[in-house]
């Protein structure tokens, strides 16, 4: 049965990473510091049904998820 969330929660499982019930997706945007990023762009998409209205959104997350990878490589 599916979990809420963005349904990878096979590869997360085998990795044996995640918390009960816990999306492994979410849990990662969580821990890179750019949730309030995701928030906002998850609330666009819920919004305006189409991620092409939602690029400052998207450019902001894309940043800061860009810079999680820089400060961690």
């Amino acid at each position: 049965m599916a979990k809420a969330g963005h349904g990878w929660s096979g590869a997360a499982a085998e990795r044996g990473a995640e918390e009960e019930g816990e999306d492994p997706l979410d849990a990662r945007i969580a821990r890179s510091g750019c949730l309030e990023q995701h928030r906002q762009l998850q609330e666009c998409m819920a919004e305006r049904r189409d991620w092409r209205h939602c690029q400052e959104q998207v450019r902001a997350f894309g940043a800061c998820m860009a810079r999680q990878q820089r400060q961690r490589g």
